[in-house]
């Protein structure tokens, strides 16, 4: 895979993939502010499923897991400019402003696509990737007519960009249920519950009986096994969205638990 990426500064990055695609399982730990040049990008989470082409503007809130399918499209590289909204910079922009979020479970993606104020603010950072002296706070600068951008475009963003908070102890049982198909370290997992990892650990045995990657193996298997069985989708697209890394080792494990390869299961289904 040939990625390349130009920064202006750690925050603010040109990111492009050249290769058929990219894949990864994210915890996003700042919030994400992208816009799309060319490319195609499926972002999968829990309940719901997004697909950003050219053009696209969106938000992507921190703490949040998601599978992120990066694609080129109509003959061109997935290319995006990637600005990220961090705490440290949020904080230093709200610390004079009365503002009094009101906080949500689970905050959305937010869409804003082919707005003129945010693309002509993020549009305008593409010379300074060539340049090797920057203007001085140049990034800073834009980040904060980003941010103020976005207050004015969604009045309840601040419920989310001024929310510091970190997770708190949540209920184990129903945020595992709703988030195994997100191949993420355990480290992840235990902060977005509010544990530390030793004691995810424990609370993960009390409540599941086993260990926590015996446990995510067997879920991932059986939701891959539906998928085909009730969806009859692909097996490259399967393996992708229900937490494995590459297909030879999707198709292994799978044998290994029913008896039959995904393409032994898919003939028998299509013949039936």
């Amino acid at each position: 895979m040939e990625y390349q990426a130009k920064y202006i500064t750690e925050d603010i990055k040109l990111s492009c993939y050249e290769d058929k695609f990219f894949k990864s399982d994210i915890m996003f730990d700042h919030h994400m502010l992208i816009w799309f040049i060319s490319g195609e990008t499926k972002i999968v989470q829990a309940d719901a499923t997004y697909f950003f082409r050219k053009g696209d503007i969106f938000l992507i809130p921190r703490n949040q897991l998601a599978t992120i399918i990066n694609y080129p499209r109509d003959g061109e590289p997935h290319k995006t400019v990637v600005m990220h909204l961090t705490t440290e910079k949020l904080r230093e922009f709200y610390a004079n402003l009365d503002v009094r979020p009101k906080l949500s479970e689970t905050p959305k993606i937010f869409v804003f696509n082919n707005h003129p104020l945010l693309e002509s603010c993020l549009s305008s950072v593409i010379p300074y990737f060539g340049m090797e002296e920057l203007p001085s706070d140049i990034a800073s600068l834009k980040i904060t007519e980003a941010i103020t951008i976005l207050r004015n475009i969604d009045k309840q963003i601040d419920n989310v960009l001024a929310n510091f908070e970190e997770p708190g102890k949540i209920d184990l049982a129903n945020y595992m249920e709703k988030n195994f198909m997100f191949n993420l370290p355990l480290e992840k997992f235990s902060y977005l519950t509010g544990r530390s990892l030793t004691t995810f650990k424990r609370d993960f045995s009390k409540v599941f009986n086993s260990t926590p990657q015996r446990w995510l193996t067997q879920k991932r298997l059986e939701l891959a096994h539906y998928q085909f069985v009730e969806k009859k989708r692909k097996p490259i697209d399967v393996c992708y969205e229900t937490g494995f890394e590459n297909l030879s080792h999707f198709s292994f494990a799978f044998k290994k638990q029913f008896g039959y390869a995904p393409t032994e299961l898919l003939n028998q289904l299509n013949r039936s």
